[in-house]
């Protein structure tokens, strides 16, 4: 498994972890807006921009959900 891969999985992970887990914590939500974000940069490095798109939609999707549960 090279570095990018591994990033990849941990950005996924780190997605799934947190969706998981939103009722339990604002924070999650954001959590999950981050490694939305990190899936979106991981998309972009491998060459999958449509992958890299969506996801950074996602991210700004959570934020949006995030900002007033602050």
């Amino acid at each position: 498994m090279d570095a990018l891969t591994a990033f990849g999985l941990f950005a996924v992970t780190a997605m799934l972890v947190c969706y998981a887990l939103e009722q339990r914590s604002r924070w999650f939500i954001l959590g999950f807006a981050g490694a939305c974000a990190l899936g979106s940069a991981y998309g972009f490095l491998q060459g999958a921009w449509p992958f890299g798109v969506v996801e950074a939609i996602w991210a700004l999707v959570a934020l949006r959900r995030w900002w007033p549960a602050a």
